[in-house]
């Protein structure tokens, strides 16, 4: 994509409104876009406002799909908004669970096209991997995903509609009536744009459907629980800090342009020199605390300590941490994961020059859910080796 115009969401987005005398799915519309559909179908312009914070509550807070269960709007208008719109979600196609408790999600969503959506378990914490396109543009050399060429993307409600199923199947809605911070702890605390494509080129839907996500009267979960992830699209990361503020990981994996023009082929656009600039700004636009930096592990690619001191010296005078991710193999793939021995040595260190390394720990590999494996049963095709390193100048 190297050298290309950014992809544009009204290129690539299915439009919203269903065939002639269909309805409109309100599921993805901001508080804004949902109070102009309530006056476009009759609402008072003075009980607009009202009528969306009431149907955000049983929407958004108690997971209601059913306008007539809507029990505080007076009857005919329930009739009036069910003949008008609807409540839809993504449909969930299969659903695997590893043995480590993770789910993996194959989610179909308009025009038949899948997606897949992963929910990881923890102790302190559930965390939910959701996608913004199908498919990606990025044909970064060591992801299973960017072996899948990009079809589209992903509407606000697509996106959004993800978090919903999640919580469908974790049985996390709390009874009307009940609030959020009152149904104990949450299955389901935090959100990473980290599944299939790259939310930076689906900007306008990725920030809808997260603003939705942390608003208070509904889902509300904090910006400090959603964790986007991009490869480095660096107009887009001022916007990210002003428009959603969330935190930030980048997918970072090389110290040097030439191995990481290899890795992630954006970097040729936007070079570690640029991409780092826009970042130093980042934590001080959005209010974050620190910039996490993804490194997957490649065995004698980009894991020596050469590398590793070389990553602390870019990185100084930047609040972060560094995610090391031991590759996910895949069919197919032409790289190889790191030594545990290699990792630990890179991790110490990065660990004594004063910033955290967490080693990620695989999760789900047994159904092809970890980071890096995540690819649409359909466009599932296999290629070899050779294929793989001939497209990306591996071999």
């Amino acid at each position: 994509m190297t050298g290309s115009a950014p992809i544009t969401q009204d290129v690539l987005t299915i439009p919203r409104k269903l065939p002639e005398g269909g309805k409109t799915n309100i599921v993805g519309l901001t508080r804004d876009k949902l109070r102009e559909a309530l006056i476009a179908i009759g609402t008072p312009e003075k009980q607009a406002k009202m009528r969306v914070n009431q149907i955000w509550q049983w929407v958004y807070q108690w997971g209601v799909r059913d306008f007539h269960a809507m029990t505080n709007l007076a009857k005919t208008y329930r009739a009036q908004l069910d003949e008008h719109f609807e409540i839809a979600l993504p449909e969930i196609v299969s659903k695997q669970v590893s043995a480590d408790g993770t789910r993996k999600y194959l989610v179909r969503i308009a025009g038949g096209h899948e997606v897949e959506v992963v929910y990881i378990p923890e102790t302190d914490r559930g965390t939910l991997c959701i996608s913004s396109q199908v498919g990606c543009t990025l044909t970064c050399s060591f992801c299973h995903t960017g072996t899948q060429k990009l079809v589209r993307n992903l509407t606000a409600g697509e996106i959004i509609g993800q978090v919903m199923l999640a919580r469908d199947d974790l049985d996390e809605w709390p009874q009307p009536g009940v609030g959020t911070g009152d149904a104990g702890p949450r299955l389901l605390s935090n959100i990473v744009l980290m599944g299939m494509g790259e939310p930076l080129y689906n900007f306008d839907n990725v920030r809808d459907a997260m603003k939705i996500a942390m608003d208070g009267e509904g889902i509300a979960l904090s910006r400090r629980r959603i964790t986007l992830s991009t490869s480095g699209v660096v107009p887009e990361i001022a916007k990210t800090a002003e428009e959603i503020g969330c935190l930030l990981a980048v997918s970072f994996h090389a110290t040097t342009d030439e191995v990481r023009d290899r890795l992630v082929p954006i970097n040729k656009r936007w070079n570690i020199e640029t991409l780092l600039d826009a970042l130093r700004e980042y934590p001080k636009k959005s209010n974050s605390e620190r910039i996490t930096f993804e490194y997957v592990m490649l065995k004698d690619v980009n894991d020596s300590d050469e590398d590793a001191r070389r990553l602390v010296k870019l990185i100084s005078g930047i609040p972060a941490k560094i995610n090391l991710i031991p590759f996910n193999e895949w069919p197919g793939a032409p790289y190889q994961r790191s030594d545990w021995s290699r990792i630990e040595s890179f991790a110490d260190i990065i660990y004594k020059a004063g910033y955290a390394s967490p080693i990620r720990t695989p999760r789900g590999e047994d159904i092809m859910a970890a980071c890096g494996q995540l690819k649409s049963a359909t466009e599932r095709a296999r290629k070899s080796k050779a294929q793989i390193a001939a497209e990306t100048g591996t071999g």
